[in-house]
């Protein structure tokens, strides 16, 4: 049984929510977010809170009944507050800047790199953090992980893109016997 689920999803003042068929949708401040839910789930709209119910006993309808929740809150979260993401770059050489809706690395490749800067999503850097905000998490946490996908963090000498505040496991390197 989900804890999640059960929990009813209040809607914060300042944000408009309104449901239609199985299209969730939600103004806020900083935009709008539409999300169609499952049709082993019902969303009901009553007292500005969001309640999720399962249609039947089956396995679907458990696993997406919390996941349907948490998406909702995320919602409203993301049209009050926003979302963002913080990568840090480490290693002599490596750089990177943003120039209108694409970043160019330079990641020690024999290349450059330009990775271009999904609609509803902003990119920013300040000396080698890049910070990434947008309204809607998955979208933030995507684009995110595919910039880290470039050139992950490696454990000898910590080079390449880690989350600011991630902890990074060092390895020695070999020893010369002597």
């Amino acid at each position: 049984m989900s804890r999640i689920g059960k929990k009813p999803v209040h809607v914060t003042k300042g944000v408009e929510a309104s449901v239609k068929a199985n299209v969730v949708t939600v103004k806020g401040p900083k935009g709008e977010l539409s999300f169609a839910h499952h049709i082993d789930v019902e969303v009901a709209l009553a007292e500005e809170t969001f309640t999720v119910t399962k249609r039947g006993e089956s396995k679907r309808a458990a696993a997406v009944w919390g996941t349907t929740a948490k998406v909702l809150s995320n919602m409203i979260e993301g049209v009050t507050n926003g979302f963002q993401k913080q990568l840090e770059l480490n290693g002599v050489g490596y750089r990177m800047a943003v120039a209108g809706k694409k970043i160019n690395l330079a990641l020690g490749f024999s290349h450059p790199v330009e990775v271009a800067i999904p609609a509803g999503i902003e990119a920013k850097i300040e000396g080698n953090v890049l910070t990434i905000t947008g309204i809607d998490k998955r979208a933030v946490g995507q684009f995110a992980a595919e910039i880290r996908r470039l050139k992950p963090v490696e454990p000898y000498k910590g080079k390449g893109f880690k989350y600011v505040g991630e902890i990074v496991r060092r390895k020695e390197g070999k020893k010369s016997s002597s």
